[in-house]
């Protein structure tokens, strides 16, 4: 399907759906189009000031969470209070991030970038999955970054990075762990009636940009040709989120220029990425670090896809 727009958006009344970080930017966007088709859409938010002017702007069936995914028990009375309103989950979008700070922890002592962007919504996902597993359809979309390139290899040696910090490959890192974490939960959910999708918004024109190195804070005005609108980079999200033919374990992108811009489409990650045994081991260490398992239905996955949705061969 060429040009891909919110147009093709099904309808989605009677759909519940949960938008981290909605109240500005992708998840804003996100958040906005999915009501605007009839959904009932959370916006778990941290601040609750700015939640509710999005809320007021997107209009349609809209409420606030609050949620702060740099500490593990926001997420927890999050989730409790999510799973105390509502018996079932259309769509869990996790959407929310930071992306290059200067070194700083979250509440539990995570890198904060690896802590929120990864571990947070690793721990929201698996606190929820029981109120989306019953519901057929139901999806789970992580939102990565064509920054997973900057970061070769997870970094299971120094995952705080405690021995020394590097911003932009500490961003890769957890954009890099967004999309090992959905390729393991996709194998884990074989044969369930939930999918795990991903998606990147190439380069997207939102406040994330605000803690880039001042060398590229230099570079922006020049740069900010390359990028789009927040609603397009919300695009690849929402195809992730409602395509029905969308499968589980792709990852969506821009089909522009070094995926940049543009519709989206199936885009293809990293090669290590892909690596079955690294995903096994991220998903060992987010469960010991969390303290968050996943249902027991979910604990022995297949080996491997027979065919990997996203097209890589």
């Amino acid at each position: 399907m060429s040009h891909w727009s919110t147009a093709n958006i099904p309808a989605q009344t009677g759909r519940t759906a949960i938008v981290t970080g909605a109240n500005t930017g992708l998840g804003f966007e996100t958040a906005k189009a999915l009501a605007d088709k009839g959904a009932h859409v959370v916006l778990a938010v941290r601040n609750l000031d700015k939640g509710r002017a999005a809320a007021e702007r997107i209009g349609g069936d809209v409420v606030l969470q609050r949620l702060d995914l740099g500490s593990l028990a926001s997420v927890r009375e999050a989730a409790e209070e999510l799973k105390a309103t509502y018996g079932t989950i259309d769509l869990l979008i996790n959407n929310a991030g930071v992306m290059t700070p200067p070194k700083q922890t979250t509440a539990d002592g995570f890198e904060l970038q690896f802590g929120t962007n990864h571990l947070g919504h690793f721990a929201l996902t698996g606190l929820l999955l029981d109120r989306l597993l019953p519901v057929p359809g139901s999806r789970v979309v992580t939102v990565s970054s064509v920054g997973h390139r900057f970061a070769r290899a997870i970094r299971f040696e120094d995952l705080q990075w405690e021995r020394e910090y590097n911003r932009l490959v500490a961003y890769g890192q957890s954009k890099l762990a967004n999309l090992m974490f959905t390729y393991e939960l996709q194998r884990r959910l074989t044969g369930q009636r939930t999918t795990a999708l991903a998606a990147h918004p190439g380069g997207s024109d939102t406040e994330l940009a605000r803690h880039l190195p001042r060398a590229f804070q230099l570079a922006l005005p020049l740069a900010r040709a390359l990028f789009q609108e927040a609603a397009m980079g919300a695009l690849p999200t929402l195809r992730a989120a409602t395509d029905p033919g969308a499968l589980g374990g792709q990852y969506y992108g821009p089909d522009g220029f070094a995926e940049q811009k543009g519709h989206p489409k199936v885009v293809t990650s990293t090669e290590y990425s892909y690596d079955i045994e690294a995903q096994r081991r991220l998903w060992a260490v987010s469960e010991e670090l969390t303290g968050v398992t996943f249902p027991e239905s979910l604990d022995d996955p297949v080996t491997q896809w027979d065919e990997l949705p996203s097209g890589r061969a």
